[in-house]
């Protein structure tokens, strides 16, 4: 009967260890799932903010060609700072200014995004933009290839511009004095 006794008692002690080895296991298998839908998740947020803030700067463009002051009001932080083609910082309302005076006008204006990177709730955007300038510009008519810079940043769960920059891409003249 003693034999018997330690039998169980050897039985519920390997018991115990093959329970507490695959608690174990589960715990980890459910700390490895838990880890890859968190990283899953923070995946798909960035790539939904990434186009998110594609869809506002085609908004952009579309609301600057057709003088949409409400949308660009919308988009654009009541912070925003931008330093333009012409060397001048300008804040929100100088532009809107410029837009509602027909002062800043395009008829053509393209951009080309060549960059994104996102930093939790702030994203900066980079690129080129194409432009004939319109309205009372001093370069109405002319065409212009701008090298530009945007700062966005998500408020209140929505994205606005806060900072831009852009200037006019010069022709270079190359040692064989042919423009690149």
């Amino acid at each position: 009967m003693a034999g018997a006794i330690s039998q169980v008692r050897t039985d519920t002690h390997n018991f115990r260890e093959r329970m507490h080895e695959m608690n174990k296991a589960i715990a980890l298998a459910t700390l490895v799932s838990v880890a890859a839908l968190l990283v899953s998740a923070r995946v798909d947020n960035k790539r939904r903010d990434e186009e998110e803030i594609r869809r506002l700067n085609l908004q952009e463009v579309e609301g600057l060609l057709h003088k949409d002051v409400k949308t660009l009001a919308y988009i654009w932080s009541d912070d925003l700072v931008v330093t333009n083609p012409l060397n001048e910082l300008v804040n929100k309302q100088q532009v809107v200014g410029l837009i509602e005076s027909g002062t800043l006008a395009f008829t053509s204006y393209v951009r080309q995004i060549e960059y994104v990177h996102l930093y939790r709730d702030t994203a900066v955007v980079a690129g080129s933009e194409t432009v004939v300038w319109a309205g009372k510009m001093p370069n109405a008519g002319k065409t212009s290839l701008l090298r530009f810079t945007a700062i966005w940043m998500k408020e209140d769960g929505r994205w606005q511009e806060i900072v831009r920059h852009a200037n006019v891409i010069v022709a270079q003249v190359t040692s064989g004095g042919r423009s690149r």
